[in-house]
């Protein structure tokens, strides 16, 4: 089971305390029962709120898996595919790191 995010928590806890204090004023009961109806309605009301805010898309490594982000050989020549060029195990699943770069190669001093 997911683990509940921070505005699941944040709408859920809102819910149950204005629901709460608002069944509480509008229905004006005293007796302990009353009182226990009205906290289970508005547990019931917020336990609702929480699981109907929708949650963030995925993103980062999970993304990949889903098709949202090429693999690391289909980029075509682009940097990173150094893996697949030298024909070394690290595949798809290992973190790209760029090569290294001459400083005269990529921007030329003029003076």
């Amino acid at each position: 089971m997911p683990r509940p995010t921070a505005a699941q928590l944040a709408y859920g806890s809102a819910t149950v305390v204005v629901s709460t204090i608002a069944m509480l004023l509008l229905s004006q009961t005293s007796t302990g029962i009353g009182v226990a109806v009205i906290s289970a309605a508005a547990l019931a009301l917020g336990l609702l709120v929480a699981l109907t805010v929708p949650l963030p898309r995925r993103r980062g490594r999970h993304a990949a898996r889903r098709g949202g982000a090429p693999a690391a050989g289909s980029a075509g020549g682009s940097a990173g595919g150094s893996a697949a060029r030298d024909g070394s195990a690290a595949g798809a699943g290992a973190a790209r790191v760029p090569e290294p770069r001459t400083a005269s190669a990529d921007h030329p001093v003029h003076h």
